[in-house]
């Protein structure tokens, strides 16, 4: 059983690398490709902190971050905290949940203004957003689908559990086939139902590898979860 990896890079490579790390069989099987867009940023008294909901807003926002780079981040979560801080900005809140329970902790910091760098499909936070990257579908082989029955997909974001859920259709595959790892309850909510296991994991990339090393054992053994 291997562990198909979705998510586009740079995130990608650093999952399988976390995979391969835990002693698992890695597939890769990238549904988007993510790239930079051009973007103006506000002046810097418009806003209190920049916040990041992924890591890719934060290596794809470029030269245009470079006059903001002396405002407070806020990331959604730890692997985008870490991203923030090699890119030499200064972290001073790191969320747990989602990017909702994020926003209304900043605020309750003080942290009333902000300013989303985020990607074209995206949640919306009610906060000022500059789109810093797009991530644009990759064409995949039927065949390519075919070869996910019997691993575990991990789904980083709500957008690619729908595409997945649409490529399986179109295949003729059995969702019952596939066991799904999902970073939160949106994202397995977007894949619909019907697969043959969906574990939420926290959202962090070592939670996910976890919960996925937990279905490949759980296989090894003949017992199957949803």
């Amino acid at each position: 059983m291997a562990v198909v990896v979705v998510r586009p890079e740079p995130g990608h490579a650093a999952t399988i690398a976390a995979l391969h790390a835990a002693g698992l069989d890695a597939m890769s099987l990238p549904l988007f490709a993510a790239h930079a867009v051009e973007w103006m940023p506000p002046e810097p008294e418009t806003f209190d902190a920049l916040l990041f909901t992924s890591a890719q807003g934060v290596r794809l926002a470029g030269s245009a971050l470079d006059p903001l780079r002396h405002k407070p981040a806020i990331a959604v979560g730890p692997a985008t905290a870490v991203a923030a801080r090699e890119a030499g900005l200064s972290v001073v809140l790191t969320g747990t949940q989602d990017a909702a329970s994020v926003v209304a902790q900043a605020r309750l910091e003080g942290y009333g203004r902000l300013l989303h760098l985020a990607g074209r499909d995206r949640v919306e936070t009610g906060a000022m957003t500059r789109i810093v990257y797009a991530a644009d579908p990759v064409g995949i082989a039927p065949d390519a689908i075919a070869a996910l029955a019997g691993q575990i997909v991990l789904l980083h974001s709500a957008r690619a559990a729908a595409r997945l859920a649409e490529l399986v259709e179109q295949a003729g595959l059995s969702r019952a086939a596939i066991s799904l790892v999902a970073i939160s309850a949106k994202t397995a909510a977007a894949a619909g139902p019907g697969w043959q296991a969906v574990v939420i994991a926290a959202p962090r990339d070592d939670a996910m590898v976890a919960a996925a090393r937990a279905l490949t054992a759980a296989a090894a053994t003949g017992i199957s979860g949803a």
